[in-house]
C-alpha cells in the first residue's frame, strides 16, 4: 500500500531561523506565516529516473542566459579593472565614502629607516674637486666632507689616516720612510734627516731614527722629541767644528733630556699610572761626510753598512742594548739561541726618566769604498737580521736612489708581516757635494 508524503513539521523559521514548536503557525520572532511554504524553484527538476518514470526534460527557455565572450581583437586591448575601481564596504556591510576605499592606495610614503650614510664619492679623475677652505682638510674617502677636529669626516664619518701612519722624506743624499705597520694602532717611531756643511765647506749628512717603547707612556711623543732634539743639536754643533763623533754623543744626551722632560708634563701625569713607565724610546743615528762615517745609539735600533760593490762584505755597525746581546757577550748563549728566546728583545738601555744610566754608544769608520748606511728600527731588522740578509734586501742602485731603497726595505717588512712599526733611513757614502739644508 503506497502512502503520499506528508509535509515535514518545521523546526525553525525559514526566514529568521528562530526555533519553532510543532504546533506553531506563526514565528514568534519575526511573525512569519508558517503555513505559507515557499514554492520549490522551477529549475529544481529531477533529470534521472525515479520510481521507473523519467522526469520532465529541463525547460531550455528558463535556463540562465550566460553572456557570450566576445572574440579577442588585436586592435583593442582588453579592459583593465583597477583596484581603485572596486567599491569597498565597512564591517557592517555599508559602503565606504569615496571611490575605491576597499584597499588603501593613498598611504604616504614612509621615510627610509636607515638612510645611506653618505653619497658615493666623486671620481677624482673626472670631477673638478673644489679647493677646501684654508685650514681645513677634505676626507680621503668621499672627497666631499670636511674633517673635524677628532679626525673624522663630517660627511661620511670615515676616520682619516693620521699624519704619522706613513711618512716619507727625501733630502738630496738622504731619505727616510716610516710606516705604522700592519698590527699596531699607531706609529710610535719617528725620524729626522738633514744636511749641513762642516767648517771647511764639506757636506755632512745626518739621519736620526727613534723607536718609542710601547710599554711606556706616550711612546710616540718620546720618539718625536728625541729625533728633533738630536737633529737640532747636530745642526748646531757640526758647522761650529765639533768632531762628528763628539757631536753624535752630545746629540744623544740632548735627546735624552728632551724625553726626560716629557715625564714632568701634565699630559704625562694624566696618563701615568703606577703600572706604567715614563715616556721612553731608543735612538740610532748616523753622520756621513766625504771621508768619515759616524754612528751612535742607545737601545736596539741598528745601523748597517752595505757596500756598492757586493763582492765586499756588509757589516752591522751597532751592538744592541738588549737581553739577547748581553747573553751572547757573556758567552752564555750563541746568537741563534739568544734571539730565539722570548726575552731576546727586552732592552737594557733606553732614553727616558726611568733609565738606569745613560750610556751613549758612538763609533767612527773610514770606509775604503762607496756604499750606503741603513739606519732602522727593529721593525725592519726583525725580517733581515744578519748583515748578509740586509744587504740582500738593499737594491743595487741604493746609492743613487736612497728613497726608493727605503721604500723597498719598508715593503719587505710589511710583506713579512708588519708586526711592528718600521722606520728606515738610507745615507749614501761618501756624502756628495751639495748645498746645505735641513728638514
Amino acid at each position: 500500500m503506497s502512502q503520499m508524503p506528508q509535509p515535514t513539521a518545521l523546526t525553525k523559521c525559514p526566514i529568521c531561523e528562530w526555533p519553532l514548536a510543532s504546533d506553531d503557525r506563526f514565528c514568534g520572532a519575526c511573525g512569519h506565516d508558517l503555513s505559507a511554504l515557499p514554492a520549490p524553484p522551477a529549475a529544481d527538476q529531477p533529470t534521472i529516473t525515479m520510481n521507473g518514470t523519467a522526469g520532465d526534460p529541463p525547460d531550455e527557455t528558463a535556463s540562465v542566459a550566460w553572456p557570450v565572450a566576445s572574440e579577442p581583437s588585436s586592435d583593442t586591448p582588453p579592459p583593465v579593472v583597477r583596484p581603485t575601481d572596486i567599491q569597498g564596504t565597512d564591517s557592517g556591510g555599508g559602503d565606504l565614502p569615496g571611490p575605491g576605499r576597499g584597499v588603501r592606495f593613498d598611504r604616504t610614503r614612509e621615510p627610509d629607516e636607515y638612510p645611506l650614510a653618505a653619497p658615493q664619492p666623486p671620481d677624482p679623475r673626472t670631477t673638478d674637486l673644489a679647493t677646501p677652505p684654508a685650514g681645513t682638510k677634505v676626507c680621503v674617502a668621499c672627497r666631499a666632507g670636511h674633517v673635524d677636529r677628532d679626525g673624522y669626516c663630517e660627511n661620511c664619518g670615515h676616520a682619516q689616516p693620521r699624519e704619522r701612519d706613513h711618512m716619507e722624506l727625501e733630502l738630496g743624499a738622504v731619505a727616510a720612510v716610516s710606516d705604522r705597520g700592519l698590527r699596531h694602532h699607531r706609529n710610535e717611531d719617528s725620524f729626522a734627516i738633514s744636511s749641513t756643511a762642516l767648517p771647511d765647506g764639506s757636506p755632512a749628512v745626518v739621519a736620526i731614527v727613534c723607536d718609542g717603547v710601547s710599554s711606556a707612556t706616550r711612546p710616540d711623543d718620546a720618539s718625536l722629541a728625541a729625533a728633533r732634539a738630536a737633529n737640532g743639536t747636530l745642526l748646531d754643533s757640526l758647522p761650529r767644528g765639533t768632531h762628528p763623533q763628539q757631536a753624535m754623543h752630545d746629540a744623544i744626551v740632548a735627546a735624552s733630556h728632551a724625553v726626560n722632560a716629557l715625564a714632568e708634563e701634565p699630559e704625562t701625569a694624566q696618563e701615568h699610572a703606577p703600572h706604567q713607565n715614563a715616556p721612553a724610546c731608543t735612538i740610532v743615528g748616523s753622520i756621513v761626510t766625504p771621508s768619515l762615517l759616524v754612528v751612535g745609539w742607545v737601545g736596539d735600533s741598528r745601523a748597517y753598512w752595505v757596500p756598492v760593490d757586493r763582492s765586499a762584505p756588509p757589516a752591522r755597525l751597532t751592538e744592541d742594548d738588549s737581553w739577547a746581546a748581553q747573553m751572547v757577550a757573556a758567552g752564555l748563549m750563541n746568537e741563534a739561541e739568544a734571539y730565539a728566546d722570548e726575552r731576546a728583545h727586552a732592552i737594557t738601555g733606553w732614553l727616558g726618566a726611568d733609565a738606569y744610566e745613560l750610556e751613549p754608544h758612538t763609533a767612527s769608520f773610514k770606509p775604503d769604498r762607496p756604499g750606503v748606511v741603513v739606519v732602522c728600527t727593529d721593525g725592519l731588522w726583525n725580517y733581515a737580521e744578519a748583515a748578509d740578509e740586509m744587504a740582500g734586501a738593499v737594491p743595487l742602485d741604493a746609492a743613487g736612489r736612497p728613497l726608493h731603497c727605503a721604500q723597498v726595505l719598508v715593503g719587505r717588512a710589511l710583506d713579512g708581516g708588519g708586526h711592528d712599526n718600521v722606520t728606515v733611513a738610507v745615507l749614501p757614502f761618501p756624502a756628495p757635494p751639495q748645498g746645505a739644508g735641513s728638514a
